[in-house]
């Protein structure tokens, strides 16, 4: 229920001298008292505010103390209480000035209520006199008319005054004048309420169709709900990953993160837990090559006290302390071959026992591992258990390197920008030439050594703009390039794009290629022909085509384009040379 009420006293049903006005006086001043009141329900005002302002214009063409307009829900419940000068949190005081029975029978009997003394009138109890202050000192009069919506009445218009001894009023011209205000606003309530319900209608709507929408899995909803926290970027392979881990998050399998440093795994290990039935619980992270044979037992599995020199109390392991939520184990292919057999029983059983102790402790975790080593050289090595290789890698995720999602290069870089801008108080951008020579750049460090490019040519960079003259590749003065240029070779992964060697025209290798036969070149052959990584073999390399050629093909990923890249060779060149050799492509 709306109530509105003004409590400001002004004559209008009689003179000055407490003569009444003549009858066409009132109706002129009725009259400017309907129009003034017609511009206001018109206006642009909320609801409450525009009745409060028609009860505050009212009181200036008829005697009252009290005005108030109670509005009502459908269900009859009073809803709100409000008066002139109102605002929010004062309802009640307003509320408490009602007549109760008299607004009941308003609503009951859809007629008006006129009372010249309310203290005789049997339509006012004991509760409402004292409401409305009369006595046998105080005569107070009444009048209350209902405001209709069609035929339903959803609120009354009231008011009462004080009836002095020189008093004249004529009752029945201001319940006229009332009746044609309160029609009024129930014209104003009802659109009121048309426009609230079709707003409503409409949100439900909207509501609805976005929901059909994301259960149509349209690409652009798809590719809303495939972004990741903290990784950043919109490339085809960066989405096909993001799509992927979606579907990994959903499972309790192991999970391999395979790819190059700086790629982001830990990232990507942290999706995987937050977008699983296990989000609530714990995510632990390890690095498994920062700590030697010894103290990574510790960490994992916890000790008991005196277990050795410096446990002086007990402590619960990594894996105790990821109970029931995810374990991330960074740089898994580092640690010993000991330590592997220990890890396989944990990994098998989801049992251990911690150092120093014969009790067998149960958890529930589901393990995500990473490495940027190439684990199926370690395994062909006898450096890393061929058994735990596949208990690891049951589910491997290979993070492309960012010179594969080249497009992601701007939007890298701008937040990483803004991140250096809001850490110093700084306000830098990038010129269109800046972001060339980002795009340009190898990044064989991937995102990290971007983020360290942004950071340090910022911090360097004199002016408001970051251009191409603040980078230290323009400069000659890389030291990142230099590095990557003089260990080719030393990397798990491949460092960078492989520039592939063009054999001379005439020599057996460009005919072959040129006839579409295997350009290998034969076992003990004085030929040079480019191994793996970029490194040229001579004649004296004692290594046969077939290592040859498997060494390219792990090299690369076993993308059979990289492998031909790597070696010189077409694709369909290198798909023939597997079939020769009869080597089984391996699927990751």
């Amino acid at each position: 229920m709306l109530h509105i009420a003004s409590t400001r006293e002004r004559p209008s049903s009689k003179s000055e001298t407490g003569h009444a006005i003549p009858i066409v006086q009132w109706y002129e001043s009725a009259l400017t008292g309907i129009l003034e009141i017609s511009k206001v329900l018109t206006g642009p005002c909320g609801l409450e505010v525009m009745l409060a302002s028609v009860v505050d214009l009212l009181q200036s063409f008829v005697q009252m103390r009290l005005g108030i307009v109670s509005l009502f829900d459908d269900d009859g419940v009073p809803d709100v209480t409000v008066g002139a000068g109102w605002s929010e949190g004062t309802d009640e005081r307003y509320r408490m000035r009602l007549p109760q029975k008299a607004i009941d029978q308003i609503m009951a009997t859809d007629s008006p209520l006129v009372a010249e003394n309310v203290a005789v009138h049997s339509g006012f109890s004991a509760a409402d006199m004292g409401v409305l202050g009369a006595s046998d000192d105080m005569r107070v009069s009444f009048i209350g008319v209902p405001i209709r919506i069609d035929a339903k009445v959803v609120g009354t218009l009231t008011i009462d005054r004080v009836v002095g001894n020189g008093s004249n009023f004529r009752l029945d011209c201001d319940v006229r004048l009332l009746t044609m205000v309160a029609n009024l606003m129930g014209q104003t309530v009802k659109l009121h309420r048309l426009l609230k319900s079709d707003r409503e209608r409409l949100m439900e709507g909207r509501d609805g169709l976005q929901k059909q929408l994301s259960e149509l899995n349209y690409p652009a909803q798809g590719r809303k709900k495939s972004q990741v926290e903290g990784i950043i970027g919109d490339s085809p392979a960066l989405r096909g990953l993001l799509e992927k881990i979606a579907v990994v998050a959903k499972s309790n399998s192991t999970v391999l993160l395979r790819g190059e440093s700086g790629t982001g795994k830990e990232l990507v290990a942290k999706a995987l837990h937050e977008l699983s039935p296990r989000a609530k619980r714990p995510f632990i992270k390890l690095n498994c090559a920062a700590l030697p044979e010894t103290v990574l037992e510790s960490e994992l599995f916890g000790h008991e006290k005196g277990a050795f020199t410096s446990a002086f109390n007990s402590r619960k392991g990594r894996f105790e302390l990821a109970d029931k939520g995810t374990l991330f184990l960074d740089e898994i292919g580092e640690i010993s071959a000991s330590f592997q057999a220990k890890l396989l029983r944990v990994l098998q059983e989801q049992e251990f026992e911690r150092v120093g102790s014969n009790q067998t402790i149960k958890v529930d975790v589901r393990v995500v591992a990473a490495t940027n080593k190439n684990l199926e050289d370690a395994v062909a090595r006898n450096e890393f258990r061929a058994d735990l290789y596949y208990r690891i890698s049951v589910v491997p995720l290979l993070l492309p390197p960012l010179r594969e999602r080249r497009s992601d290069i701007p939007l890298l870089a701008v937040k990483f920008l803004k991140n250096f801008n809001s850490e110093n108080g700084r306000t830098l951008t990038f010129d269109a030439s800046a972001i060339e020579v980002l795009m340009n750049c190898g990044f064989p460090g991937n995102v990290r050594e971007l983020e360290n490019c942004v950071q340090r040519t910022a911090t360097m960079a004199p002016g408001l703009s970051i251009t191409t003259s603040d980078f230290a590749c323009s400069q000659g003065q890389c030291l990142s390039a230099m590095l990557w240029k003089s260990r080719p070779d030393e990397m798990a992964l491949q460092p960078g794009p492989i520039v592939p060697v063009q054999a001379k025209p005439g020599t057996p290798q460009a005919e072959a290629a040129m006839s579409g036969a295997v350009a290998v070149p034969p076992v003990g052959s004085k030929q040079a022909s480019l191994a793996p990584g970029g490194a040229a073999f001579g004649s004296g390399a004692k290594i046969s085509d077939r290592e040859r050629l498997i060494a390219a093909m792990e090299r690369s990923g076993w993308v059979q384009a990289r492998a031909a890249r790597l070696l010189g060779l077409t694709p369909r060149q290198i798909g023939y040379a597997l079939r020769k050799y009869s080597v089984e492509i391996k699927r990751f």
